[in-house]
């Protein structure tokens, strides 16, 4: 079967693939596509595909799906979900603007497991046509504006909002075969850019659970909780993984003294930075330099 990204009438604007970094291309990978009003193929593919809708201008649009003909109106921040092996076919009368997030089944299934604790069935996800979800648009918006920005540290920024945008799909449209995991509620999309962003702005500077919990508005103990089932990680883990990664960028493309670089990213101090530098890359600052 062929990719979607095949067929589609114009070559993405943006894609996570595009980068030099590795990013967080074993999650998802997603690209922004414009193209004047066109049509595409009716296909099933190998992998699942989302769409977010990030045209303001109400228009007209066709879906062919497996024995379906969808005539409607696509409204800004509508989504469609095309499982793998779903035929389904296009046609816009009016310019795209849209969001095409990719899953490769064998990956989401592992992230399912592993991180989610879901056992998903063969479908994995949901065959859903037009709807809203607030959590989801504003996770794959935000995903774009890190990708767009390039700013220092937007890698570490897209993994973690992906990871966002994953737990977000899986519980509320994945097709779990055991329910494993008991969610507590959770943060929602914006307040995980929320805290991402108060990292990204004051890494430099102490930061305690307490600063981050607040930009959620919730507990520091209940914040910990549910940053750690998304992220992966403790919330002050994640700050100095984030450190480190400056560093490292630092240590790479700039003359500045290890000891400023350690200063810079919010170290106590250039002892603190070659040790939590080893213990992430097996060797100390001045050896990568």
């Amino acid at each position: 079967m062929s990719k979607y990204q095949d067929v589609y009438p114009s070559d993405p604007l943006i894609k996570s693939t595009s980068f030099d970094e590795k990013l967080a291309t074993d999650l998802l990978t997603l690209e922004y596509f414009e193209a004047e009003a066109s049509k595409m193929p009716k296909k099933a593919f190998d992998q699942h595909y989302i769409l977010i809708n990030l045209n303001p201008v109400p228009h007209r649009v066709e879906n062919f799906r497996e024995d379906e003909h969808l005539d409607f109106t696509f409204n800004e921040n509508e989504l469609f979900i095309t499982p793998a092996g779903i035929k389904s076919g296009w046609r816009w009368h009016s310019k795209s603007k849209v969001i095409v997030i990719t899953l490769e089944p064998q990956k989401f299934n592992d992230f399912a497991i592993n991180e989610v604790g879901v056992l998903l069935t063969d479908k994995q996800l949901s065959n859903i046509k037009q709807f809203k979800d607030e959590d989801l648009t504003n996770a794959a918006r935000n995903i774009l504006e890190a990708l767009e920005s390039k700013k220092l540290g937007f890698e570490v920024m897209f993994e973690s909002l992906a990871r966002v945008f994953l737990i977000k799909l899986i519980q509320k449209y994945g097709d779990q075969g055991i329910h494993e995991y008991n969610t507590q509620g959770g943060l929602s999309s914006q307040q995980y850019k929320n805290v991402l962003d108060f990292i990204k702005g004051k890494y430099g500077q102490s930061i305690t659970l307490e600063d981050l919990s607040s930009e959620a508005s919730i507990s520091p103990n209940h914040f910990s909780k549910l940053f750690k089932s998304t992220i992966g990680s403790s919330p002050m883990q994640f700050v100095m993984s984030y450190r480190i990664e400056q560093a490292k960028k630092l240590i790479s493309n700039s003359e500045l003294s290890l000891v400023e670089i350690a200063q810079k990213c919010g170290f106590s101090d250039q002892a603190h930075l070659s040790r939590s530098f080893k213990s992430k890359f097996g060797k100390s600052p001045k050896s990568f330099r």
